[in-house]
């Protein structure tokens, strides 16, 4: 049994994920096996600092050992789950763990720089240590299952959509938006080299243009219904799809398990990389009028 253990309780993310792990107070059809969380630190938000105390109570009712200084999980832990919704502190908050020689899964948003996500991939590998960051979007059964079923053909485009809440510690669609993003580039891979973001005050409507001419849409949605789904462009159907939450973190879960029990990531974190990088375009594009950016990562 994995012993980890997670950092910064103002996301429900820290609760839901201890309860699928430890099988407590979650439906049987949500338990992850394989791993257990053994100790957390509560830890400061300007995000949400409201969340932290309901949170921390929960986590001891769950039987989480708490701890005041996340560097006393150190050497008492087999991996670290970085938590912080502010996806502007994960650089500093996985660094230390990091230089410990601890692997670490950073939630979303691995960062809110390409410069940030630079310096922890640089770390990662100079202490030869793998890292992972996903939204659990990407796992979601529905996306999942279109990308392993017997393709209409190749895939041409994507549309994606889901909502897009903002908040300025994870400027426009690093914040919320970064589920539909994740989204998009399940179904299309890495590869984008332009976008634009047509930006109003209720919506984000970005569009990549990949290496090979593919193109892929993300609607951001801040005004009216935000449902999850997408709308895949291949060459022989035009495929719509509606994406459910209900079991989405349990299938992130069984990657985070599966990453630290093997050592090897599921997901390339250069992809990651990219995608933090067409955020970061997209958000620019955004601030000045729909004007093309380049993704550089």
């Amino acid at each position: 049994m994995l012993k980890l253990g997670i950092l910064d309780f103002d996301t429900s993310h820290a609760v839901e994920f201890t309860k699928r792990l430890s099988h407590q107070d979650t439906p049987k059809d949500q338990w992850v096996d394989g791993a257990t969380i053994v100790l957390g630190c509560p830890g400061t938000s300007k995000v949400s600092p409201e969340r932290i105390a309901g949170f921390t109570a929960t986590m001891k009712k769950l039987g989480v050992k708490l701890v005041d200084d996340p560097a006393e999980m150190i050497g008492k832990v087999d991996g670290m789950l970085i938590e912080a919704v502010d996806g502007s502190v994960h650089w500093e908050r996985a660094k230390p763990f990091l230089e410990a020689g601890i692997p670490c899964f950073v939630d979303k948003p691995f960062t809110c720089s390409v410069a940030d996500a630079k310096k922890l991939i640089e770390l990662a590998d100079k202490k030869k240590l793998p890292l992972f960051s996903s939204s659990s979007l990407r796992y979601a059964p529905e996306v999942v299952a279109y990308t392993k079923a017997d393709k209409p053909g190749k895939l041409l485009g994507a549309s994606v959509h889901g909502p897009a809440s903002e908040h300025d510690r994870n400027p426009g669609l690093f914040h919320y938006g970064i589920h539909a993003v994740e989204m998009l580039y399940t179904l299309m891979g890495p590869g984008c080299k332009r976008v634009t973001n047509s930006k109003t005050q209720g919506t984000d409507l970005v569009t990549g243009t990949w290496a090979d001419g593919r193109i892929g849409t993300v609607r951001g949605i801040r005004a009216g219904k935000a449902d999850f789904g997408f709308v895949a462009f291949a060459e022989k159907a035009v495929t719509a799809v509606t994406v459910g939450t209900k079991d989405i973190y349990r299938e992130l879960l069984k990657k985070v398990v599966e990453f630290f029990a093997t050592g090897k990531s599921p997901l390339d974190i250069r992809e990651t990389l990219e995608i933090v990088a067409f955020i970061e375009a997209a958000n620019k594009s955004g601030a000045n009028h729909g004007a093309g950016e380049t993704v550089s990562a």
